[in-house]
């Protein structure tokens, strides 16, 4: 692992010292954490986007998928 450095407001620091305590855990194993969560939710949106952009420049044609509406299994 790496050491880093980071500035944070001092009323940050308040909150995240609380919320570990509770935890039982430590700041930095916190800060990884929530890092990878960030990390992660900046990901999927960036797919997400992707996504959009793809069916935005080619839309699903009517009864494109009408094949696959056997296969479909609901139930009751």
């Amino acid at each position: 692992m790496r050491t880093v450095q980071m500035t944070l407001d001092e009323s940050l620091v308040d909150r995240l010292d609380k919320v570990v305590k509770k935890l039982g855990t430590s700041r930095s194993a916190f800060t990884r954490t929530a890092l990878r969560a960030a990390l992660r939710q900046l990901r999927e949106e960036k797919l997400e986007r992707r996504h959009r952009a793809g069916y935005s420049r080619k839309p699903v044609r009517r009864g494109e998928f009408d094949v696959w509406q056997r296969e479909q299994a609901w139930p009751d």
